[in-house]
């Protein structure tokens, strides 16, 4: 069974060329984590999870969501984690993960996919997009292959930088830096309610046709990116970058 987590569809993509393949089930944990739904799941006995990287780590609400939720049959477990840069020293960090689920820990992967982290970064244009994507696909090749033959991934690169930045920076970057306070919306804002739709912490309401953000939000940035009037900043840092999410390219492999 595949578990996805996407912000802005990336991941999502990822796992469905895993699915291809292996012909075998995802299931939306953005539906199931806005949902707060935690009911037990049966899983066979191999387990593939799909993520983005969040401060070099897996996102803290897909974590939560794996610590209260029951794994039925599962015994075994695959991480693959998409991200723009680099994703640390995660590896460490998903161990734990599976240890306290009592599975096998079967290796994290990394897939370099287009950046979509505008509250600090700069998202590619589509041209671009496409062309990171297009050299993605080997990688994922390879961590397909692997796991249709049910074997261990690599293991990934492990220096200083990333124990650094999985370990001391994440838990300072979630306390300093994940904050929704700074997404604002325009005079282009229609009241849609995409942005809504999109939240998979539910941290989004609209009064009198505006967003207002709460205080759970986890960056993932489908609020921004997947908004038509391209109506919402996050303070001053989004202006004038391009909003990405994997749909918008219309890529074909």
């Amino acid at each position: 069974m595949i578990f996805c987590f996407s912000g802005t569809g990336n991941s999502r993509y990822i796992a469905k060329r895993i699915a291809e393949v292996l012909k075998d089930d995802i299931i939306d944990l953005n539906a199931r984590i806005k949902a707060r739904d935690t009911t037990s799941i049966q899983t066979g006995q191999d387990v593939i999870l799909v993520t983005p990287t969040y401060a070099w780590r897996i996102p803290r609400i897909v974590s939560a969501w794996i610590a209260r939720t029951e794994w039925k049959g599962a015994r075994r477990i695959w991480f693959v984690m998409d991200c723009g840069a680099e994703i640390g020293n995660a590896a460490r960090y998903n161990r734990e993960i599976a240890a306290r689920k009592h599975l096998c820990d079967m290796g994290t992967a990394q897939v370099i996919m287009p950046e979509n982290y505008i509250a600090m970064f700069r998202a590619p244009q589509a041209k671009d997009a496409r062309e990171i994507v297009a050299r993605a696909e080997p990688c994922i090749d390879e961590i397909v292959s692997h796991l249709k033959n049910g074997e261990a991934f690599p293991a990934p690169r492990n220096n200083l930088y990333d124990r650094l930045m999985s370990g001391s920076v994440n838990p300072i970057f979630y306390h300093v830096v994940v904050k929704a306070k700074a997404f604002r919306t325009g005079d282009a804002c229609t009241g849609c309610g995409q942005c809504v739709r999109q939240c998979p912490v539910n941290n989004i309401r609209l009064i009198d046709k505006k967003p207002v953000w709460g205080e759970k939000c986890t960056h993932c940035m489908a609020c921004i990116c997947y908004c038509p009037a391209k109506a919402i900043e996050y303070g001053k840092k989004s202006v004038g970058k391009p909003r990405y999410h994997f749909e918008a390219l219309r890529y074909e492999k």
